[in-house]
């Protein structure tokens, strides 16, 4: 019995920019007498079905955006009589479309790192049940990835988390409710020896794939605090103590390492917090900024973050302790207008961002956005050929709308337009040029160029264009660009790191 571990996706680069850190995991799971799965991540290659016989186990992770691929796959694997197993989010909450459009024999729902090794032994006994649920595992039980199984050259970053959940609840968001709102922090040990043999294979740049590396703010100190709740505070105060142990600990591994993770706009707000991140060479955050307007952060229930020149302030001051943002906007809100657009990139340039995403607004299954979005339609939801659109991820990818929730002001055309003209002047060449002064020379800022080049090919022209041969286009210039990027990326092994150890205080023998 072979076991293959799948990420589906409809479009391959040949090379990715992070490791898709869970199949990995799912691979560390793998109990021994099964032998070393087979992993496939098709954003590299495509999934070799030739490669399934009988009696073998295909476990397919799945979010909404590839749900339709892994159930093509699915069903074509349980034709050639493997047992097909799914899990991930979208399986959690539609386990029974997995069953009834994926062929699956098995669903996980939940965290997989306990469940798995149950879910095969199951099903070599022939005892296995339609559905398992892994739940949410405490922080003591997350599986170690199986990193010795990375192909070689395929990746530009590795991957570690460090805690799961985020105390947040944005509307467009389902992290809160499928990963939870308590923060599960592993131990420190265990997250700096993943990343001590990631550099040992040569990864230099490591993501901190966390939920929310800044669980605790000083807002929720101070509220504690008032509240007089002892018991609220030592906990915050513990999990506060343990970031800043795990950023002490990075700041030991060799110096070319740098760190990557996504991370709050309140952290802005906390100086000791942000200059331990630099000691740590923490260089880059993803920060959710969404909406640049008072009204747009309502929508969003983002009401934390700021709007206009204050915003400008708080993202600059990321910047300004060494952290280069990749902001990530929302278009599409109610409260959007034509202006908002502008409005945005101007933000974008103002507040010295390295990097920017801008996506439109798109109601994801386990969000609030979507449980209203899907209940003002009650049953008159429009259609693509036989697919109603709160079905979104089941219609084919060339079929499929870019905007689903009608606007008060702007058509989806003029949204899909107005967003794909942002992602087009901000990463303009003279933009890219002008922002790579960021880096120290020459070589680096060519480098800037053809990262940021590459990108936009995978995030933008692929996800928003419409047109077909654009999207072609766009996945061959990512292909021919990824494969020289990775090699700003990687350095020489070093086979021989050891763990860094914080040095002890001397006990003094009393007198």
């Amino acid at each position: 019995m072979t076991v293959h571990i799948v990420n589906p996706s409809h479009l391959s680069f040949g090379v990715g920019v992070i490791t898709p850190r869970w199949l990995f995991v799912l691979a560390g799971a793998t109990p021994s007498q099964f032998g070393d799965p087979r992993i496939t991540d098709e954003t590299l290659e495509q999934f070799e079905l030739d490669s399934v016989k009988a009696g073998d186990v295909v476990g397919i992770g799945i979010h909404t955006g590839n749900a339709l691929r892994g159930y093509e796959l699915g069903t074509l694997a349980r034709a050639r009589g493997a047992t097909v197993v799914y899990g991930g989010i979208h399986a959690t909450l539609y386990p029974d479309e997995a069953r009834d459009l994926g062929g699956a024999h098995v669903v996980v729902k939940g965290d997989g790192d306990v469940v798995w090794p149950r879910v095969l032994t199951d099903i070599a006994a022939g005892v296995a049940q339609p559905l398992y649920d892994g739940g949410r595992v405490d922080a003591d039980n997350f599986v170690a990835a199986r990193w010795d199984l990375l192909p070689e050259g395929r990746y530009m970053w590795g991957s570690v988390q460090t805690l799961r959940g985020c105390p947040k609840h944005c509307s467009f968001c389902s992290v809160w409710r499928t990963d939870g709102q308590k923060p599960r922090q592993r131990g420190v040990d265990a997250v700096v020896g993943e990343i001590v043999e990631l550099r040992r294979r040569g990864y230099r740049f490591v993501a901190l794939a966390d939920d929310n590396f800044y669980p605790v703010t000083l807002t929720d100190l101070a509220q504690a605090k008032r509240q007089n709740n002892a018991a609220r505070l030592a906990e915050l105060e513990s999990i506060r103590r343990e970031r800043f142990e795990l950023m002490k600990r990075l700041a030991m591994l060799p110096r070319d390492m740098i760190f990557f993770t996504q991370i709050t706009m309140e952290a802005a707000e906390d100086p000791e917090y942000l200059a331990a991140m630099k000691k740590a060479n923490i260089k880059g955050a993803l920060v959710g900024v969404e909406a640049v307007t008072k009204e747009g952060l309502k929508d969003v229930y983002k009401g934390f973050n700021e709007a206009g020149d204050d915003l400008v302030a708080r993202l600059r001051a990321f910047r300004a302790a060494g952290v280069h943002v990749l902001g990530s906007f929302i278009f599409g809100l109610p409260s959007d207008r034509p202006s908002t657009f502008a409005a945005t990139q101007e933000v974008a340039i103002k507040a010295q961002l390295t990097f920017a995403q801008f996506v439109m607004l798109t109601p994801y299954p386990g969000t609030i956005d979507f449980e209203a979005w899907e209940k003002s339609l009650e049953g008159n939801a429009p259609k693509v050929g036989s697919i109603p659109i709160t079905r979104h991820w089941l219609i084919p990818q060339d079929q499929r709308p870019k905007v689903y929730t009608p606007h008060p002001v702007m058509g989806p055309d003029e949204i899909r337009a107005r967003t794909q003209g942002v992602w087009d002047g901000f990463y303009s060449l003279s933009a890219v040029w002008e922002r790579s002064s960021c880096v120290p020379n020459f070589k680096g800022r060519v480098a800037f160029m053809l990262i940021s080049k590459l990108y936009r090919q995978m995030y933008a022209n692929t996800g928003i264009a419409t047109d077909s041969a654009r999207v072609n286009r766009a996945n061959r210039w990512a292909r021919l660009i990824a494969k020289p990027c990775r090699r700003f990326f990687t350095a020489r092994p070093m086979p021989d790191l050891q763990m860094p150890q914080l040095q002890m205080p001397v006990a003094h023998p009393a007198n």
